[in-house]
């Protein structure tokens, strides 16, 4: 029988929705690679990367990467790919260089703007924003919307303020970014079996605010993803049915999208975010090189509505061409 790993980041004992979600998502992993008739091992990893060793001489034949933060900190994620690789083993997901690159929002955003994808203006410190415009206060490395609420979006000038509170709160570095108040849009990709270069693109989600109170931003902030009983939850609605008029902006999304893809050297699956601008410009937001595959997150929903249930969405991220090994399929991808 084939074996399969599933490492996952250590999860305290009273966890936090998005922690509990990682717990979610091994289960339904573990229970989809039982289906494709994989022996599963789930291993928790914290910052003692030594629980890594035994997969050195065990060699599974995958090992399917859900490490989303190590002891809370997103800037360590890509570690545990790192040691991954250095034992030679098949990795399913972005490689650490890209899953690095792609976590560090602004690093990201820099990497954008050098090859000509548009992602709007950002600062560090707050002090070049002067008093002009609106600006949403994120944190540089963290996901799931981490400290994201109505307060993170400010005026230029309050932009130095909020990044100082939001340090004091949540500990980690901020920045400052420019708020699109429009559309958002998020474009799943599957990867193809070795040796293809570019992903499938899935059907895209349109992320809808309805009845938000008059001046509120149209956010996708902690309390809408993880919070039920929120109105911001209840009220924050992915669709699909799209209308035609849409056609050509999604094909643009599309497209984009796949440039962020070979941008960041991602591999798997991933998510582009994107927001809308008032004269029609798409602009990303940010690239998930890791996004959740819980039934209910919006990658599988995406994956759902292409026909494919998780274990098809499994079945494609292990598969391999005849006669590649997944050593030479991870060498490929790096």
């Amino acid at each position: 029988m084939p074996r399969c790993a599933i490492v996952h980041g250590v999860v305290a004992h009273a966890p936090s929705p998005d922690e509990a979600d990682t717990l979610r998502q091994a289960d339904e992993i573990e229970a989809a690679l039982s289906t494709l008739g994989y022996a599963v091992e789930v291993i928790p990893v914290g910052l003692d990367l030594t629980a890594l060793l035994p997969l050195a001489t065990s060699r599974p034949e995958a090992v399917v990467n859900l490490v989303e933060a190590l002891d809370g900190k997103g800037c360590l994620v890509h570690l545990v790919p790192a040691v991954l690789e250095s034992f030679n083993l098949y990795v399913t997901g972005c490689p650490s260089v890209g899953l690095f690159a792609a976590s560090n929002k602004p690093f990201a955003k820099r990497l954008m703007r050098q090859a000509g994808i548009p992602t709007p203006d950002w600062s560090m410190r707050g002090d070049e924003t002067g008093s002009e415009g609106t600006w949403i206060v994120k944190s540089v490395w963290e996901h799931a919307s981490i400290g994201l609420d109505a307060g993170s979006v400010v005026p230029g000038n309050a932009v130095a303020a909020t990044l100082t509170d939001r340090a004091a709160r949540f500990g980690g570095e901020w920045f400052a970014e420019e708020y699109i108040d429009g559309r958002e849009f998020n474009i799943s990709l599957l990867g193809g079996p070795a040796g293809t270069d570019d992903p499938e693109v899935l059907p895209a989600a349109e992320m809808t605010f309805r009845d938000f109170p008059a001046g509120a931003p149209r956010i996708v902030d902690y309390a809408a993803k993880w919070d039920e009983n929120s109105a911001a939850y209840q009220n924050t609605v992915r669709r699909f049915n799209l209308p035609a008029s849409d056609r050509s902006l999604l094909a643009r999304l599309a497209e984009i999208s796949l440039s962020c893809w070979r941008c960041f050297g991602l591999g798997g699956y991933a998510r582009v975010d994107f927001r809308i601008d008032a004269l029609g410009r798409p602009w990303v937001l940010e690239v998930n090189a890791n996004p959740c595959l819980a039934a209910d997150a919006g990658y599988m929903v995406a994956a759902e509505r292409a026909g494919l249930a998780l274990p098809q969405v499994m079945s494609r991220l292990l598969a391999l061409d005849p006669g590649v090994t997944r050593a030479a399929a991870r060498v490929a991808r790096v």
